[in-house]
């Protein structure tokens, strides 16, 4: 395993994207209602969400988001209750009344979502733009390690465990 490639203790491990995996249910839902085979395929597949890197650097947590096309004023950051979410809206440079030969590029909104380490404070995350790239620096983030827990073998436990006997 290279050196930029290290996976020890990540405390990101449970970043979501809520929204795509919401669209892609309702989507199977609905093809599966109507039984519209044509729309077929996945939401994720139509959904935009952004590639995402997050590493730490000096105790601190970094989250990068590529958004090439989006201006600033159209990405959306907040902390409630621990999870920090990005959001916002690509849209396409184009008319509705274009004829597409191959369209790859995605638009639309879209939402990432992550619970933030325990013990940062909102005042602890930043962020900056610049030409497409979100960049958000959680302070402290990276410090925040897992604890693991010793489980007791059948005779060192007290009377409120599971009697295993």
């Amino acid at each position: 395993m290279g050196k930029n490639q290290g996976h020890r203790g990540n405390p990101f491990r449970g970043f979501i994207d809520i929204m795509t995996e919401t669209n892609r249910a309702r989507e199977q839902w609905l093809t599966r209602a109507t039984g519209d085979t044509a729309k077929g395929g996945r939401a994720l597949a139509t959904a935009y969400v952004p590639p995402t890197d997050i590493y730490a650097l000096e105790g601190d947590l970094v989250v990068r988001i590529e958004v090439p096309g989006v201006r600033r004023e159209d990405v959306s950051l907040t902390v409630s209750g621990g999870m920090l979410t990005v959001s916002g809206y690509r849209d396409s440079e184009l008319d509705d009344n274009v004829v597409y030969y191959t369209r790859e590029r995605v638009y639309g909104t879209f939402r990432r979502s992550m619970l933030l380490p325990e013990g940062v404070q909102d005042s602890d995350v930043k962020a900056s733009f610049c030409n497409g790239l979100l960049e958000i620096h959680v302070k402290g983030g990276a410090a925040a390690r897992p604890r693991n827990i010793a489980i007791a073998d059948d005779d060192d436990h007290d009377d409120s465990f599971i009697d295993c006997s």
